[in-house]
């Protein structure tokens, strides 16, 4: 039995409950990994505890991959996907740009999908057939922008300096040929996507839990979300995400381009 946009609102609470308290606060910030910076902080740690909590006690049959608690049942038809502050650079800075990911997984392929803002109030959820954001009070349906050439797109990715040297070129012709780049918003540039206000995303070394609960919500609005060689992008990976099948296959042309 499929959850539905209720338990998305269960989880949404849960998890503000421990984020926006901590959100513009002081906090110790531990890092994750030894040769960078990958930061987590007690509200990522506290939130997944209580997404994981309402998830074992409403589905105890389901598989839970998340990022800070690590992974149970992978091989159940049925695994949830939490990333508990996608963005938490965005979150230490004071910036309101990250979200809490949820995605629900059916035999490997993301089936529903929520992306919530608590600060500002926005809560993207996305299932077969639908995708809504609730926001102030108000249910709006979300569709992306169709009709849009690479040379009218605005593009985002998290950093331009993401990307390896060996992909760093193909990222660079793509900039070059869209009438706007930005910078940053991680997670909330694919809701931006599903809401049709940017065109395409562009990212290298996502985790699953970066994009599980995202597929969704640009997919059910009528954009397209795949890897950079046209796979699913359950596993993550190198990400593109348009709004449009049309320009989502011209900007696959330009990353793949042989010189």
């Amino acid at each position: 039995m499929l959850p539905d946009f209720a338990f998305f609102d269960a989880i949404a609470e849960a998890a503000a409950r421990e984020t926006l308290p901590r959100f513009r606060m002081p906090f110790t910030i531990d890092n994750k990994h030894a040769a960078g910076f990958d930061p987590v902080t007690e509200a990522d740690r506290e939130a997944e505890r209580a997404i994981r909590t309402l998830i074992e006690e409403r589905f105890p049959g389901h598989g839970i991959l998340g990022e800070e608690y690590g992974d149970v049942g992978l091989d159940r038809d049925y695994v949830w996907v939490i990333d508990p502050i996608d963005g938490t650079r965005a979150f230490i800075s004071g910036l309101p740009v990250w979200g809490t990911l949820v995605g629900l997984y059916h035999k490997g392929e993301a089936v529903m999908g929520m992306m919530d803002q608590p600060f500002t109030g926005e809560r993207f959820i996305a299932e077969q057939g639908s995708a809504i954001v609730q926001r102030n009070g108000k249910v709006d349906l979300l569709r992306t922008r169709k009709g849009v050439g690479l040379e009218q797109a605005i593009m985002m990715t998290t950093s331009p300096f993401i990307f390896p040297d060996d992909l760093a070129p193909a990222y660079q012709r793509l900039e070059k040929q869209v009438q706007l780049a930005r910078y940053g918003c991680d997670c909330y540039a694919y809701a931006m996507v599903a809401s049709g206000h940017i065109d395409l995303v562009v990212e290298t070394g996502l985790k699953a839990y970066d994009v599980g609960g995202l597929i969704p919500l640009v997919e059910q609005a009528g954009g397209r979300m795949t890897t950079w060689s046209g796979g699913r992008p359950e596993d993550g990976g190198n990400i593109i995400a348009a709004g449009s099948p049309e320009l989502h296959e011209a900007a696959m042309a330009v990353l793949n381009q042989t010189d």
